[in-house]
């Protein structure tokens, strides 16, 4: 997808949020906020917005001198979820439909978003998220797909809801490849955040090779693009996954919690749904 006009102030409150994370400096807050405006001109809206967040977060490491400012947050977000991983796991293994109830619980810890939303309550969210009907239900489409798929290309998203990741991963129980950002990005999960989250016991950890806070394929690594194309079935989690691979085809399925207007508006479902979908074939 393209980036809107209106994706342009919600790359300033994340820019002002990154920054204020790494420090307390005002001075420095301001120095990238102008460092940001700086950019306007060149921003290129045919662009996805993970391409336009290369340059937003480039800034930022930039100014602050951090590569990884939300490191000790993403830390703290995995250690919370971990702690609710029994609960969730029981609830799955007792429910009338464990796949769906997994699929749904993955997509509820699509919350974990220093981005879109950084001011979220984890404990507080998931157990209300579970009970929301899905927007978006191509179900049916996921279940025959997983099925007849003899392994699973998984995209990752955010630290933390890698273990909501985890839980739909053991419950398709299928051989999967758990792809990572190559660089850390807001909250994005890198190898050290699934590696944290216990995945490398469920499923082959590799690094897209995408510096940037989603998948662009043209980014990615050859080996990575390769595993794309002949993937039977692709997970796409969250919001950044879907931005840059909109236009992709194929067995691809987006499982995301509908963060702003500009995707409430393309998707067709209302803000703060949950959206299981289908690809174009």
């Amino acid at each position: 997808m393209k980036t809107s006009l209106d994706c342009i102030p919600c790359f300033f409150r994340q820019a002002l949020f990154a920054v204020r994370a790494a420090t307390q400096d005002v001075a420095m807050h301001k120095e990238l906020l102008d460092r940001v405006g700086s950019l306007l001109p060149d921003i290129p809206l045919d662009s996805s917005p993970p391409e336009i967040a290369v340059m937003v977060y480039g800034a930022v490491s930039e100014v602050t001198g951090l590569a990884d400012p939300f490191r000790t947050i993403k830390q703290e977000s995995t250690k919370k979820a971990l702690a609710l991983y029994p609960a969730l796991k029981h609830r799955i293994q007792t429910s009338e439909n464990p796949l769906l109830t997994a699929v749904r619980t993955a997509i509820a810890g699509n919350v974990i978003d220093f981005g879109a939303n950084p001011s979220f309550e984890l404990e507080l969210e998931v157990d209300g998220l579970l009970q929301k009907p899905l927007g978006i239900n191509h179900f049916e489409a996921f279940r025959d797909r997983l099925q007849a798929s003899d392994w699973i290309l998984y995209l990752g998203d955010n630290a933390g809801e890698t273990v909501f990741d985890r839980l739909l991963i053991e419950t398709m129980d299928k051989p999967t490849v758990y792809a990572v950002r190559d660089a850390p990005f807001i909250n994005d999960a890198t190898e050290e955040d699934a590696e944290m989250a216990g995945l490398s016991s469920v499923a082959q950890i590799v690094s897209s090779g995408c510096k940037a806070p989603g998948t662009i394929l043209e980014r990615c690594s050859d080996t990575f693009r390769k595993t794309f194309r002949k993937a039977p079935l692709i997970v796409s989690k969250g919001q950044g996954n879907y931005e840059s691979l909109s236009e992709e085809s194929g067995p691809l399925f987006h499982l995301l919690k509908v963060k702003c207007g500009v995707i409430a508006g393309i998707l067709g479902a209302p803000e703060g749904s949950f959206v299981l979908m289908q690809a174009s074939p």
